[in-house]
């Protein structure tokens, strides 16, 4: 019997794998779940476990809070352990962080194939740490399942056509699992009731990412233009335990009260009914535009141009006068939301089937 090794540490990744996890578990694929502890605390990993019904983890390798090249080193070493252990057909990596890569590397170095789930981004900015991790995971995997056909000319363009990979449009696994939970969002979260914010406009704000929260002009730019949206509308963050210890540490305080990080259920429900987002993740441009809320992305560039080229999202920056202009502009807009970039919503089940067919 075939299996599959699946590796996970950041919340993304846990939302993306319960989509997979369901359908191999309906296909009669076992799996074997690996957290590397990338994301540690409850709000931030394990309320998505039991949130979303994914398999317990059969081991959590507990790294965390390390340099990049120790976390990723880390991380390889133990992966390896698990995967002599277990002795899978294939391992399914997600996404583009530090476990994404030792999950991929550890794998390809013991010759078991890679599926990397959301393959083929991009932002050509090589400063990124993501960007990085993202290209070097595509080019040592076995089958890339891109999210959309932007994804895929990405990987044309880079000569993936003449590797030993094969390339699949299989839609994105993150539209597949918006739709799932969004029936029973309701009934699981009670967070507009917490923040009594039923029937009054919010916008939505994440604020995480390491060229943010690691340059304090840029985080002291954005929470600027925050404090001063705060005066007129009702701002709801989520705060980030990594984005809390930068402001702490450096002064820098915000005009309203943030709250702790939400589980998914909470998040469905603030996308569900906020005014619009801003965010400086890649995910979350992605949720808004799933629950057709319009995104200020808080980067200079994203991996999601389709909905920059589609005027759903707006790239912003750290531009305060520009947040703060496009937020009351975006405020009043009403869209259709009418396009299908992502799919349509049974990714996971092309993946499957391509695993099924082909291990």
């Amino acid at each position: 019997m075939h299996k599959i090794v699946t590796i996970v540490g950041a919340r993304p990744q846990f939302i993306k794998a319960s989509a997979l996890s369901r359908a191999l578990q309906q296909s009669g694929i076992p799996e074997v779940l690996v957290h590397t502890g990338q994301h540690f605390d409850d709000n931030m990993a394990e309320v998505f476990f039991r949130e979303m019904e994914i398999p317990a983890p059969a081991c959590n390798l507990a790294i965390h809070s390390l340099t990049h090249g120790a976390m990723t080193g880390r991380m390889m070493e133990e992966i390896e352990k698990v995967l002599l252990e277990q002795k899978p057909s294939a391992v399914v990596v997600y996404g583009d962080t530090n476990s994404t890569l030792a999950g991929a590397l550890a794998a390809a170095k013991l010759h078991i194939p890679v599926a990397h789930v959301e393959a083929g981004l991009r932002s050509f900015n090589m400063r990124m740490p993501e960007e990085i991790n993202r290209i070097l995971t595509d080019r040592i995997s076995s089958w890339l399942f891109c999210p959309t056909e932007t994804s895929v000319a990405n990987l044309r363009n880079e000569g993936f056509g003449h590797f030993p990979a094969t390339i699949h449009l299989s839609g994105d696994v993150m539209y597949d699992v918006a739709l799932h939970y969004s029936r029973i969002s309701a009934e699981k979260s009670g967070i507009m009731k917490q923040l009594r914010l039923h029937g009054r406009p919010f916008a939505l704000v994440t604020l995480h990412r390491q060229e943010n929260t690691d340059d304090l002009a840029r985080l002291s730019q954005i929470t600027g233009a925050l404090n001063d949206l705060s005066r007129t509308l009702d701002i709801v963050l989520p705060l980030h335990p990594r984005t809390y210890k930068v402001m702490e540490t450096n002064g820098i305080r915000l005009h309203f009260t943030p709250i702790s990080p939400v589980g998914y259920f909470d998040m469905v429900e603030l996308l569900t009914h906020c005014s619009f987002v801003m965010s400086d993740s890649g995910g979350v441009q992605k949720e808004a535009f799933f629950f057709r809320k319009h995104c200020l992305v808080l980067r200079d560039e994203t991996e999601w141009t389709e909905l920059t080229d589609l005027g759903y999202n707006f790239l912003v920056g750290a531009n305060p006068e520009k947040i703060v202009a496009r937020a009351h502009e975006v405020a009043l807009m009403h869209r259709s939301f009418t396009e299908t970039p992502y799919g349509d919503g049974t990714a996971a089940e092309k993946i499957t089937d391509i695993l099924k067919s082909t291990l």
